[in-house]
């Protein structure tokens, strides 16, 4: 049994994970990694900075 989902699943995601580590996503207006990944109204993608609050998509 893997160690872990990323050992996993880390073929499936090719370039973005190395050693175990995803890229971050990092929020534009204060650069915190503290992102979160919510569906839109339209059933797009946006993300939310769970540091300031900013959104953006």
């Amino acid at each position: 049994m893997p160690a872990s989902i990323l050992e996993e699943v880390g073929h499936l995601l090719g370039s973005a994970v190395t050693r175990n580590t995803a890229t971050r996503l990092l929020c534009p207006s204060c650069g915190s990694g503290h992102v979160a990944q919510v569906l839109g109204d339209n059933g797009g993608i946006s993300y939310v900075c769970t540091a300031c609050g900013h959104s953006w998509s």
